[in-house]
């Protein structure tokens, strides 16, 4: 049998791979992987569950939701925000552990399910390995008060903006942008921040329905992002897919500025302000040969990972 995890979670057509049943089991043998440690210390676990707008999004939450609570995890549902939003507040709230619902950039029939460890960090392949060995098992059930209880919480939405706007080193005054939020999970928090921060703010893609994530915009559909804003005049417009975990980027004439470009840009950047650690950027086996002769050219070290950007964040966690 092949491992239910991907790279990134798991994921495949709603209601027909990914369903309500495997939802609940993978949610119940994930409260007892992820919850061990709180238990052993004679406490609750505590879990942040989230989603983007997919319809499927509904039920398969509710399913995870429904298996966390009845194996005795405390559970804080964030409703719909992005899944690095999801791992902040995964963090920010010293929970034991997150859950995310999306399928990213996948069309609006698949969903997918991924789990954060404390501190929002992605799980390693050897947790998410016993996660998936547990599924099925017949567990003790709680009783009565160490039944975990489902709290609605949406503070969360407020402390990630907060969080990002602290990012900032400079306001962004005068800076006119098109966002393009693929009518997912970064509709709302997106054109909020740039707001907050100072720019003056277009927005396309921004009206999900549950229906239209990822259709005709976003990150894997950028024409509509540069015409946008070649009429706008905008100095910049930024394309997120479903769960914004990704941008791409579109420049005052309407170019494409990918990925590689991206992170060329913030490594030159944060090393001119001495804030680049080691002076060395980290990307996957996938980044062009471009990427490292300009890093080279700039003094910056790269050193590249397996794709996936869990590997990508242990390797920045190590170094």
């Amino acid at each position: 049998m092949s491992r239910l995890f991907g790279t990134d979670g798991v994921r495949g057509l709603a209601n027909a791979e990914i369903t309500a049943e495997l939802a609940l089991e993978m949610s119940v043998a994930a409260a007892h992987v992820l919850g061990r440690e709180a238990r052993a210390q004679g406490r609750k676990p505590k879990a942040v569950v989230g989603r983007d707008p997919r319809a499927s999004g509904e039920f398969l939450s509710a399913a995870v939701i429904a298996g966390l609570a009845s194996s005795g995890v405390d559970v804080h549902n964030v409703g719909v925000l992005p899944t690095p939003a999801v791992a902040f507040i995964t963090g920010d709230m010293d929970a034991h552990f997150g859950v995310m619902l999306s399928a990213s950039h996948n069309a609006m029939p698949d969903n997918g399910i991924k789990f954060f460890a404390a501190r929002g960090h992605k799980l390693p392949d050897a947790v998410e390995d016993e996660i998936e060995a547990q599924i099925g098992q017949e567990w003790r059930r709680p009783i009565g008060a160490e039944v975990g209880r489902v709290h609605e919480n949406r503070a969360g939405q407020a402390r990630y903006v907060a969080h990002l706007l602290s990012t900032l080193p400079n306001p962004l005054d005068g800076l006119t942008v098109v966002i393009d939020a693929a009518h997912g999970a970064a509709s709302e928090v997106s054109p909020e921040v740039f707001r907050l921060a100072g720019a003056e703010v277009y927005e396309i893609g921004a009206s999900p329905d549950g229906l239209n994530i990822n259709d005709g915009y976003g990150s894997t559909h950028l024409s509509r992002l540069q015409a946008a804003v070649l009429e706008r005049r905008a100095d910049l417009g930024i394309a997120h897919d479903g769960d914004a975990d990704r941008c791409l980027a579109v420049d005052a004439q309407g170019n494409v500025v990918d990925g590689d470009q991206i992170m060329a840009i913030l490594a030159v950047a944060l090393k001119a302000r001495g804030a680049l650690t080691k002076n060395t950027l980290v990307a996957t086996v996938m980044s062009n040969l471009g990427l490292l002769q300009a890093m080279r050219r700039e003094g910056i070290e790269v050193v590249q990972t397996a794709v996936g950007d869990r590997y990508v964040l242990e390797e920045m966690r190590a170094g």
